[in-house]
């Protein structure tokens, strides 16, 4: 995305670039008081908690981030786009920027990144930041998808023109509905439209090819079990991307984690219902120390 459109990008007034580590970021912050950060999923940006943001500032400072590749953070490095390359180049900007959240909001690939960085930090001897996964993609495609899509996924993204074609045919306000229709979210138009920006973005797409390639969940899957951080697991019962099953799986094999699923909402479904998430995340984060 280019930068001179920050000033018409959802809260672009609280946009920050930052130049390095790795990456040049694009970055969001508001508020006062401990750090929330948010994280949002592949093919997202920061617009997706444009709602949340003002709701969950009056008492702490939200940060959210463009992840690498993705919105109007520059990738900069190409392999760096894998699930511990990417929660290490977020730990590092954080360390950075004196940001020490005391807990992490990940929105579908962004609860994965959001819990590498708790267990991270556990690692290090730091106090574990609490977690909250909205419909977090927690699990593997099955079968024969879990070959097909990665390879799929690879081969798009050393293919020349491959992201300049898939940005023409998909960047189309009909196909753009199709496409979040079939998470089993619905928006408002304006909430369609920045969708449609990102997806015509050849920089954007480029970004979010090159997370699909280099995901690999296995490490973090293993590992779960032994990690006893605060988790919360939000999910949308309409959630055509990530099933509710997901989340029931995952937090059934971890020792402080807790299920919560909402009727009727799909997977953006911190975009269609702000409110009934914000009051949410407040209850969790004000369930723990802080």
């Amino acid at each position: 995305m280019d930068w001179a459109q920050i000033g018409s990008w959802p809260r672009g007034d609280s946009s920050r670039r930052i130049d390095g580590p790795v990456h040049r970021w694009h970055v969001q912050v508001t508020g006062t008081g401990p750090v929330l950060l948010l994280l949002h999923g592949a093919g997202g940006s920061t617009h997706s908690y444009r709602d949340l943001i003002p709701l969950l500032s009056n008492d702490r400072t939200v940060v959210a981030i463009d992840l690498p590749g993705h919105g109007f953070t520059q990738l900069g490095a190409g392999q760096r786009s894998g699930l511990n390359a990417m929660s290490q180049d977020v730990e590092k900007l954080c360390a950075q920027e004196g940001w020490q959240p005391v807990a992490i909001v990940g929105h579908s690939a962004g609860a994965a990144v959001a819990l590498q960085l708790a267990m991270n930090a556990v690692a290090r001897g730091d106090a574990a930041p609490r977690v909250i996964g909205l419909n977090a993609a927690l699990g593997e495609f099955p079968g024969l998808a879990g070959l097909v899509f990665p390879l799929m996924a690879k081969a798009l993204a050393a293919m020349p023109f491959a992201t300049t074609l898939f940005s023409t045919t998909s960047a189309n306000p009909a196909r753009i509905k199709t496409l979040i229709a079939s998470t089993g979210s619905e928006l408002d138009s304006k909430g369609y439209d920045l969708y449609r920006q990102l997806v015509g973005d050849k920089a954007h797409v480029d970004g979010t090819l090159k997370m699909m390639a280099q995901w690999d969940l296995r490490p973090l899957l293993r590992a779960l079990p032994d990690y006893s951080g605060p988790v919360d697991l939000i999910a949308g019962t309409k959630d055509a991307t990530v099933p509710v099953s997901v989340s029931e799986r995952v937090a059934a094999t971890m020792p402080s984690a807790t299920v919560q699923t909402l009727d009727g909402l799909g997977h953006l479904m911190h975009e269609e219902e702000p409110e009934r998430l914000a009051q949410m995340i407040r209850e969790s984060i004000n369930s723990g120390p802080q």
